[in-house]
């Protein structure tokens, strides 16, 4: 039998300890030890005995057999789950891009000590218990449909399409009462912004203290103390944001994301994993396999691509739970407001439609779309955005005057008139919920404002208080971004107002228009929610982009055809893949050869591929200098993601190369997946 020997990361708690090590496995565990188990080896001049978490496993030794340690033993006390979430961080490496230590202290958590509360302080926050569930027809199918595959061991995605209001919460709860029958524990996230008061109580009410609740505003000691929890099997369903999912269970069965289409889902820091994708590799990897929904009224271009390629179950809520219909919707072009002498951030109908609502007593929401306002240059005369004559994304406004395309690099001078209409009112556009605020109280100084924005959220509990007053009917007006339109329901808004909807079209990023259409969609669905109709005021400078024309209709269908279309045409996911890699340094001369190296690295590697995979750039990013670190660009376009794996992989070890002989200077690297934004 030959030897085996294993690579191991030793004690994740030190971070200088950041590369494997090779260990001979015992002949007597051979048959036992796997990528992810954790291990017993001798470390060290002292050989002192610590414990480690294998990587990798090879019958060929990186070294002379005789100078290899052997592994001394199985720890007693490790579950299961850890072995699990250091397979999935292997995963992650590859696919992502990062050191493994990183991605092992992405998945566990490292121990603090907390103060464990009392029984009685936690039974003083569950909510009332929940009525019994009653599920509408769309809803029984769905739940019925999804515990029927699992119970007949069939383990896969679905996507849980529900117009605003359908619905989709109870269908959760209704398939995480039954995982939790068969004795499976569920991890449900949900985008940070959308943690409200309303959503947890809404699931204490059902589990009471058997769920646990994650958010930015813990501390590390009681994160790990939910994830302590979690391994001892004291609670059974696990809510937060894209974190949540390296909980510890010991059997999960279902792993939930609701608003599957949230860019937070999407880590900004290495490695750079999507909670989708990643939720999909940990279902796989767990004892029995666990099923995955994804659940949104507008989902992700990628989710909808692969329904339609079959590779996801699929289940579609219709109607409102309330019995209402979706609000009305109207379409404002803001030129000819301009046109009609109004300069204002109101539209005629909008402002008539908030003193028609202030003087019944309803409610109102105003949505900045904040979303876009990185210097876009636009006309207000015509709406023409400047845009670049490569990329058709959006040039950026820049100090001295000029356009930049943050794709390709291409730049022009910002004309003084606007060449489509000859308008001088050609500039970037911006605007604020605190102007917009301000505005609305002097217009109405009897009404009642709220503003909710990442200023006004600063502190712990000022979310909750915000909403809980809106929800109180505590203000009449409710200011803010994206923040207010994320999954809340105020039976009192009739009302809801979109300002320059079409901001986000014009970010320079090819996933502009679908954002646009999920913004715009969730934003209108917050309107008409109680028995009063609903009516929704769409502001707007393009009034005929399909974004906003079909976001006025909500047809998802239409819009996401139309949209796949100009993603396979130009080769943007989901159609193929997208690496981005970022290239830092302290020195913009030394940044931009090193990127023009990589891009020639590049060029070399697939010069017999015959077109399998485009290289972009290298480029500036978009922005080029953040704390005198300068910052380039270059992007790789590939349908298969393992020829982008080994790319990325050839790009780490030139660099590690290249750093082991001096010549990397304060170059460093990093990989972005897909992105969501531009970098």
């Amino acid at each position: 039998m030959r030897d085996l020997y294993a690579d191991v990361i030793v004690d994740i708690s030190h971070e200088k300890v950041d590369h494997p090590f090779t260990y001979r496995v015992p002949e007597a565990l051979a048959d036992t030890i796997r990528v992810g188990s954790p291990v017993l080896v001798p470390f060290g001049r002292g050989n002192n005995e610590r414990k480690a978490y294998v990587t990798g496993l090879s019958v060929t030794p990186p070294m002379d057999p005789s100078r290899i340690k052997e592994i001394t033993g199985i720890p007693d006390r490790d579950l299961p789950a850890e072995a699990v979430l250091v397979q999935l961080a292997a995963w992650m490496k590859h696919t992502y891009g990062s050191t493994m230590i990183a991605a092992l202290k992405t998945v566990l958590p490292a121990s603090r000590t907390v103060r464990v509360r009392t029984r009685k302080e936690e039974q003083a926050e569950p909510a009332a218990p929940a009525a019994p569930l009653s599920l509408s027809d769309e809803q029984e199918a769905a739940a019925s449909g999804i515990l029927a595959d699992f119970d007949a061991g069939i383990r896969k995605t679905y996507l849980l399409l529900g117009i605003t209001g359908s619905g989709k919460t109870e269908v959760y709860i209704r398939c995480i009462k039954e995982m939790i029958a068969r004795g499976k524990q569920a991890i449900v996230l949900i985008p940070e912004i959308a943690l409200s008061w309303q959503t947890l109580n809404r699931f204490t009410s059902h589990f009471g203290d058997r769920v646990a609740v994650m958010h930015s505003m813990l501390s590390k000691g009681e994160r790990f103390e939910h994830f302590d929890k979690a391994r001892r099997g004291e609670i059974d369903v696990i809510i937060g944001p894209r974190s949540a999912l390296f909980t510890p269970f010991p059997n999960p069965g279902l792993i939930i994301i609701d608003e599957e289409h949230e860019g937070s889902y999407k880590s900004e820091t290495m490695p750079k994993y999507h909670a989708r994708e990643t939720a999909e590799e940990l279902a796989r990897l767990v004892p029995g396999g666990a099923s995955v929904i994804l659940g949104s009224a507008t989902p992700s271009m990628e989710a909808m691509d692969r329904v339609q390629r079959g590779e996801y179950g699929f289940y579609r809520l219709t109607k409102r739970l309330t019995g209402g219909t979706l609000p009305g919707v109207e379409i404002v072009d803001l030129r000819e407001e301009l046109r009609s002498g109004n300069r204002t951030p109101f539209s005629r109908s909008l402002t008539k439609g908030i003193e028609e609502r202030l003087g019944r007593g309803e409610q109102v929401m105003l949505f900045i779309n904040r979303r876009g306002m990185a210097g876009f240059v636009s006309c207000r005369s015509c709406g023409h955005v400047f845009k670049c004559p490569h990329c058709d994304v959006s040039l950026s406004a820049h100090t001295g005057g000029r356009l930049v395309c943050h794709y390709c690099g291409h730049e022009e001078e910002q004309p003084a008139l606007c060449p489509k209409c000859g308008s001088k009112y050609v500039s970037s556009f911006r605007a604020g919920t605190e102007a917009i605020e301000e505005k609305i109280r002097r217009m109405y100084p009897a009404a009642r404002v709220l503003r909710m924005d990442a200023d006004t959220t600063r502190t712990k509990g000022s979310y909750d208080r915000i909403l809980s007053a809106f929800a109180k009917r505590e203000a009449d007006i409710l200011v803010g971004t994206q923040m207010i339109v994320k999954g809340h329901d105020f039976p009192g808004v009739t009302l809801v107002g979109i300002l320059a909807a079409d901001l986000s079209l014009n970010t320079g990023d090819y996933r502009a228009a679908e954002r646009t259409w999920q913004l715009i969609v969730q934003a209108a669905g917050r309107a008409g929610r109680g028995e009063a109709p609903g009516h929704v005021v769409i502001q707007t400078y393009q009034p005929e982009h399909y974004a906003v024309r079909l976001a006025a209709t909500q047809d998802i269908d239409a819009f996401c055809k139309e949209e796949m279309t100009y993603r396979r045409l130009l080769h943007y996911p989901p159609a193929s893949h997208l690496l981005a890699v970022q290239i830092y340094a302290k020195q913009a001369p030394s940044g931009e050869a090193y990127a023009a190296e990589l891009r020639t690295l590049f060029d070399g590697a697939l010069q017999d591929r015959n077109g399998d995979c485009t290289v972009i750039g290298p480029a500036p990013a978009a922005i080029g200098r953040i704390a005198d670190v300068y910052r380039f660009a270059i992007y790789l376009k590939c349908a298969d993601t393992e020829l982008l794996a080994s790319l990325k992989d050839l790009a780490e070890e030139r660099i590690n190369e290249d750093r082991a002989a001096g010549r990397a200077g304060d170059v460093l690297l990093q990989f972005d997946l897909d992105p969501l934004r531009g970098f």
